[in-house]
């Protein structure tokens, strides 16, 4: 999760001006998850923090904010007797309006702010630190409260995703993956007509008749999904990424033609334990060969992954084994 500007611009633009509401804390049960967020303006929102009656609550209060142009509200809210929602927890929002010049004045690394009224006027300490070591080194930090204060990474790396193929289950893919925040998704296929008209916001498409040397333009922190109309293409894939890295590869088929892609990437030279790092057949055998039903179990088997990778990054506040000196002169 982290601050999307981009799309923050777009409302901006559009609207003029616009609140976001942010979940800042969750005690026990709850709808969405630290830093889940969405922009509301007087005829829409976008984005969602769920909870149903939460939502329609919260995006009506975010309208009469812009009403009475107030800039900043809290409200902490319980799920059961406020709202009378079956979620036993508790959820802290934070309200921002915002416009052109707030916008304009976002930090460019780490949005921090009061997410309690007595938290001060002035970042505690570790919350600079924070700052300092997104500024020095690149890292972003998880949304949560620091000391009385919400922070939250500003556009993340997005998770690079190569798609392979633009068959029809590399369509129902791009339209599962798509929509999901953190992604970056590049479609690469050998030719223009390969793609459907209208390719959703966000999506790089690719046409490369040489999709194997395409495959260099790749970021070894790639994750690819190989579902090209070709075995020879699929195996010429698989042997280019192999070569350069990845950080994982999922390749459609069946056991046979895994069993043959194994012989043969052997044979080619690739290791035993490099090879092992392909999945095939990849998706869900239990949900069908619907070109959906696969494209569910692909994207699912990519978020878990990626679930457990972000898992392992410090929380907010964590990092006190670190120099502070070196972090505040950064």
């Amino acid at each position: 999760m982290s601050l999307d500007r981009a799309a923050l611009a777009r409302a901006v633009a559009a609207e003029a001006r616009v609140v976001r509401v942010v979940v800042a804390e969750v005690l026990g049960s709850a709808p969405r998850e630290v830093g889940a967020a969405m922009l509301v303006w007087p005829g829409g929102q976008h984005g969602t923090i769920g909870g149903g009656a939460l939502e329609y609550e919260t995006a009506a209060q975010a309208r009469d904010m812009l009403t009475r142009d107030e800039t900043r509200a809290i409200r902490k809210a319980l799920l059961g007797p406020d709202m009378g929602q079956c979620c036993g927890g508790a959820v802290t929002l934070l309200f921002e309006t915002w416009d052109a010049a707030a916008l304009a004045a976002l930090d460019l690394s780490v949005h921090a702010r009061r997410a309690e009224d007595s938290a001060g006027t002035m970042p505690p300490l570790a919350v600079q630190r924070l700052r300092a070591e997104a500024r020095r080194s690149g890292t972003r930090p998880s949304p949560g409260l620091v000391e009385g204060w919400f922070v939250e990474p500003v556009d993340a790396p997005s998770t690079p995703i190569w798609i392979w193929g633009a068959g029809h289950v590399g369509r129902a893919l791009i339209d599962t993956l798509a929509p999901l925040p953190g992604l970056a998704l590049t479609w690469a296929d050998t030719g223009a007509d390969r793609f459907p008209a209208t390719i959703p916001e966000g999506v790089a498409p690719r046409a490369e008749p040489d999709l194997a040397r395409a495959a260099s333009a790749a970021p070894p922190s790639a994750h690819h999904i190989v579902l090209t109309y070709s075995h020879a293409l699929d195996l010429a894939l698989c042997d280019a990424l192999l070569a350069q890295g990845f950080a994982s590869l999922g390749l459609i088929g069946s056991a046979t033609k895994w069993a043959r892609f194994r012989a043969r990437l052997g044979q080619i030279g690739h290791s035993a334990d490099a090879i092992a790092r392909i999945r095939c057949p990849i998706g869900d055998k239990r949900l069908g060969k619907h070109p959906q039903a696969i494209a569910v179990g692909v994207a699912h088997a990519l978020l878990i992954e990626l679930a457990e990778n972000e898992a392992e990054r410090p929380a907010p506040g964590d990092e006190g084994n670190r120099d502070d000196r070196r972090a505040l002169d950064a």
